[in-house]
Parts: structure tokens; C-alpha cells; sequence
């Protein structure tokens, strides 16, 4: 167990019931078990206000059944590193790929995307999607023994993006997003779904929350029946982020945003541990090159 796994166990004794386990331990996020309780001690860069006011979020009536919600505010570790604590609740199995709760995901981003944003906590910092993206471009331009040719197809790529989806500021306004969806941000609690992680929550483009379902449906990594339900339930739960009839004027920027995003972290880790991209990270880095031909066949 590392230091910060420790410290984050010494938060739990006498609050959970349980033995201590460590779900996650990565530079950006440690995760802590104890009985039905969690510990998380979120990034190192993490803004302090920022954080408060979307655990506030979390906790708000309006959120209740949409994002699981926190125990007690936010803490800190020796050192300053903000804590969390949370309920646990049981993760989406990887080995059941046919039992995925997409179309719960989908009716959940709705509920989400529909929370009225007047009176909660504020102010609500801007949803994070975007700047994971610019993020992940930088972990590639700094990368090492990188596959250049498959660097320069992400690149060109990302450069035919427009400017606020590769990080620019955000005009203002928008939906309540979760900022990074994906099946591991879903846990059951009880006999219901919930939306974890509120560390990229807030305002933004409700369409960027269905961009990585939408990029794994066009690089064929989601079967067409997955995307079909969870699209589906979004819209019949009142979503409005993928329109009525044809989901991708809306979604194919955020889309081609979170393909870049994963092509750009997968060559960066691949490189990093001198190992050959997976079938998944190829599809990707595949999808990119797509991308970049049709946007300088069509600039």
C-alpha cells in the first residue's frame, strides 16, 4: 500500500466497517475501500473551490437518484491533497459485457443534462472534458519513442478540431455535464444505478457526455445494439443533447474529440511502457487517421 492509499485508510478507521482495500492508486486519483465506505484523494492540481462546490452539487436534492451522493464535505491529507468520502457501490462487471447498463447510463446523462442549474452550488466551475483532451495532446507532444507516424495522424487530427473542443474557453451557459462518462463512472447502489466521479462536473456541452460512447460506436469498438439502447433511453428520458433524428451534427466534434483524446493517451502509454498498442488503442489510433484525411480531403 502506498502513502497515500495509507493515509487515505487512516481517514477510514473508526467511520467504515470493513477491510481496507485499495480500488485505484494512480497519480491522479487514489481510492480506498473500507466496508460501505470510500476514500478518494483526488489530483494533486486539484482546485480546492472548485471541488467543494461540485461535491456540494452532488449532495444537492436536485441530484439525488442522478449522482451518488458524497459523505460529509471535502477534507485534506498531511500535505494539503483534498479527500472525499462516498458510499460504495458495485462497479460494472467487465467480464458481462452483454449485461453493460447502457440504456441506465443513457436515461442518467438525461436526468443530469436536465438538472436545473440555478440555485445549486456555484459557481459552477466549467466541465472538464476539454481540457483532458488538451491534456492527453500534451502527454503525446512530451512522449518518448512514440510511433511517429501514428503521432502525426492524432495530431493532424486534433488540429482540425475547432477551437472549443481543444480547450478554449467555454462562452458560458450550457448543461450540467459529468464531464468524463464512461461505464466505470456507473454503480449500483441498492437496486439502482448511480453516476460517480463529479472531479470534471459542470457546465458545458451536454453533447460532449455522449462523445465516448459515439467514438467507440464509429471506431467499432460498441456493438450497434449498445449504442442503439443507450442512445435510445437517453433521448426517451428527455435528452436533448443528440437531437431528434441523425445524433451526429451534434455529436461527431465531441466524438472526434474523445477519439483523438484516447488515440493520443493510449500511443503516450504504449510508449511509456515500451509495448505495442492493443487491438482497442489500434482501433483508435486507426479512427484518427480516418479523421485526419477526411478534414484536410474536405479543409
Amino acid at each position: 500500500m502506498g502513502r497515500t492509499a495509507a493515509l487515505l485508510a487512516d481517514t477510514l478507521r473508526g467511520r467504515g466497517d470493513g477491510e481496507t482495500t485499495v480500488l485505484a492508486d494512480r497519480p491522479d486519483g487514489t481510492v480506498v475501500r473500507c466496508g460501505g465506505l470510500v476514500a478518494k484523494a483526488h489530483a494533486p492540481d486539484a482546485d480546492p473551490a472548485a471541488l467543494a462546490v461540485r461535491v456540494g452539487v452532488a449532495a444537492h436534492p436536485r441530484c439525488a437518484g442522478t449522482l451518488l451522493p458524497p459523505v460529509g464535505g471535502v477534507g485534506a491529507l498531511p500535505g494539503g491533497r483534498r479527500v472525499t468520502w462516498w458510499p460504495y457501490g458495485e462497479p460494472v462487471s467487465p467480464e458481462e459485457p452483454e449485461a453493460a447498463p447502457w440504456e441506465e447510463a443513457g436515461a442518467l446523462l438525461a436526468r443530469l443534462h436536465g438538472v436545473p442549474v440555478g440555485g445549486l452550488p456555484g459557481p459552477l466551475p466549467a466541465m472538464r472534458g476539454p481540457a483532458k483532451a488538451v491534456r492527453a495532446i500534451a502527454r503525446l507532444r512530451a512522449a518518448e519513442g512514440v510511433d511517429e507516424a501514428a503521432a502525426q495522424a492524432v495530431l493532424r487530427a486534433w488540429g482540425g478540431l475547432p477551437g472549443w473542443a481543444r480547450g478554449e474557453e467555454w462562452g458560458g451557459g450550457g448543461a450540467l455535464c459529468h464531464g468524463d462518462l464512461h461505464l466505470g463512472q456507473l454503480v449500483r447502489v441498492g437496486t439502482g444505478w448511480l453516476l460517480i466521479d463529479v472531479d470534471d462536473l459542470g457546465l458545458g456541452d451536454p453533447a460532449w457526455d455522449l462523445a465516448r460512447p459515439a467514438a467507440w460506436y464509429a471506431a467499432g469498438l460498441l456493438a450497434a445494439e449498445g449504442w442503439e439502447r443507450f442512445l435510445g433511453a437517453y433521448r426517451a428520458a428527455g435528452g436533448s443533447a443528440a437531437g431528434e433524428h441523425d445524433p451526429w451534427p451534434r455529436l461527431d466534434v465531441p466524438a472526434r474529440a474523445l477519439t483523438v483524446q484516447t488515440a493520443a493517451l493510449a500511443l503516450a502509454k504504449a510508449a511509456a511502457g515500451r509495448r505495442g498498442l492493443d487491438e482497442a488503442e489500434e482501433a483508435m489510433v486507426e479512427a484518427c487517421v480516418r479523421i485526419a484525411r477526411f478534414t484536410e480531403a474536405v479543409g
